[in-house]
């Protein structure tokens, strides 16, 4: 059996809803792409967090296990820290005969070497520099703004002013969605002159960071015509105090703003849909297109105004943990839509399982391969979400559990949270005090125990000191296997 190449194109930051139909956002490529392949409807990250999200996606496993709480570069080096005794599935794939490179943003360790991690070669952006494996580009030149098309966020007393959203008319190509796609084209080129399989990740810091587009896509989108979401007015009235906290910094922004900056959001999208034609065209050129795995997904959300908020860091919401991702190629079903709950932390078994490679054989992982060719027969293991955040700077604890329509978030900072995501999709109404509704409060607090359990989380497993009886039910509830 020929093992196909792997073609990974990964964004940062991505809202799933923005390649959904119907939606504003314009990705015609990603469309053609969902066209010949598998859309994902519930795919969610582990993290809400770009560094313990990325080490799952290349380890399997859950933050709590992999070592990346949070934000890597923002915690002193004896913090945070990967663990290294896991393969990560580009190890696998390399055993397995593959060649691997990895362009564009790592964010997963400090060193950027990401040869210790089964990428043959690579241009890495790490979070202050480029680090080449073979070769490489300088970087950017700054982009120059249009003043007139900017957007600031500013105060409280003795906070930075930060570039909220922009517009320049630097091209793409002399930026880092340009750069990273060029590397990614250099080794592409070598590759597919060659018999031997390859696995290609493409790795994004867009949509995310500040939100600033090329003149030429931002002239595509009316920002008077970008709506705000559903729930940007969320008072938050029954939710953790700490939403509120956070939706009150941007309490002074102004709606004609919020739109700016979600058509800026929505413009550097459609930039990254243009570097995914762009890829898969060359593939294309060489005859290889038919025998590549191409995948579009990432790393988590953003808000861009939902709930009053920005960032991707606090709160629980679907924005930030539903993820896009959409699989085609050899043996996917075509124009298909799949309602598993799938997890980041489950691409790399699934890229083990489809390149012929060692499995990883955890239990916060899995993969589902055999849903790309049969996305409607959802076996059991995949009726049920798992995620965990551990917060960013400011820490916290959550654990958020899918089921059916239902959603379930448990605090450890304040009062937990159920919603059902069919009858509220935005999320606007926390029902887990309705008297009602107890029992499934409590059975989805004991299955969250039982994930606690089997991936070894022993930071709330081992809760019983008095202090910490926080949930409803507590981990004892979970009868011993």
């Amino acid at each position: 059996m020929t093992k196909p190449n792997i073609l990974i194109i990964l964004a940062d930051g991505m809202q799933a809803g923005t390649v959904d139909p119907g939606h504003p956002c314009i990705t015609p490529n990603l469309d053609a792409l969902a066209d010949r392949g598998v859309r994902f409807r519930n795919a969610h990250t582990t993290c809400p967090t770009c560094s313990p999200a990325r080490a799952s996606l290349m380890t399997g496993l859950l933050p709590h296990n992999h070592g990346v709480l949070e934000v890597e570069h923002g915690r002193d080096k004896d913090q945070c820290v990967l663990r290294t005794e896991h393969p990560h599935f580009a190890q696998r794939l390399s055993a397995a005969g593959y060649r691997t490179g990895y362009f564009g943003k790592w964010h997963v360790e400090r060193t950027q070497d990401v040869t210790q991690f089964g990428w043959q070669e690579g241009v890495v952006k790490g979070a202050e520099h480029v680090k080449s494996i073979g070769r490489g580009e300088q970087g950017p030149r700054t982009f120059e703004l249009d003043e007139s098309l900017t957007g600031y966020v500013e105060g409280p007393r003795g906070y930075k002013r930060i570039l909220h959203w922009g517009v320049t008319d630097t091209p793409l190509d002399e930026r880092y969605p340009g750069l990273t796609a060029a590397d990614a084209d250099h080794f592409l080129a070598d590759c597919l002159g060659k018999s031997d399989p390859w696995c290609c990740c493409v790795s994004f810091s867009e949509p995310n960071e500040a939100l600033v587009v090329g003149r030429e896509t931002w002239d595509r989108y009316d920002p008077d015509a970008v709506s705000l979401p559903e729930n940007f007015l969320d008072d938050l009235s029954d939710r953790p105090n700490l939403y509120q906290r956070e939706q009150q910094i941007g309490r002074g922004i102004s709606e004609d703003h919020w739109r700016a900056a979600r058509a800026c959001y929505f413009g550097r999208i459609t930039e990254l849909d243009g570097i995914v034609q762009r890829l898969t065209a060359s593939v294309d050129a060489a005859g290889q297109l038919e025998n590549t795995i191409v995948v579009f997904m990432a790393d988590h959300g953003r808000y861009v105004g939902a709930h009053g908020f920005d960032a991707h860091n606090f709160g629980a919401f679907e924005e930030i943990y539903r993820i896009p991702l959409i699989v085609a190629g050899p043996g996917v079903a075509a124009g298909a839509t799949c309602e598993a709950q799938v997890s980041i932390s489950d691409m790399g078994a699934t890229f083990c399982e489809l390149g012929q490679a060692d499995p990883i054989d955890v239990p916060d992982s899995q993969s589902f391969g055999s849903l790309l060719a049969q996305p409607e027969t959802i076996p059991p293991d995949f009726e049920t979400g798992y995620a965990e955040y551990h917060g960013t700077r400011f820490p916290l604890m959550q654990r958020i559990l899918w089921q059916g329509p239902w959603k379930f978030v448990f605090n450890g900072f304040d009062f937990d949270e159920l919603y059902n995501l069919q009858h509220d999709p935005h999320e606007m109404h926390n029902r887990v005090n309705d008297p009602e509704l107890q029992p499934r409060v409590e059975s989805m607090m004991t299955e969250i125990w039982r994930r606690v359990r089997e991936t070894g989380d022993r930071a709330i497993h081992e809760s019983h000191y008095f202090s910490m009886r926080l949930a409803c039910i507590g981990p004892e509830s979970v009868p011993a296997s």
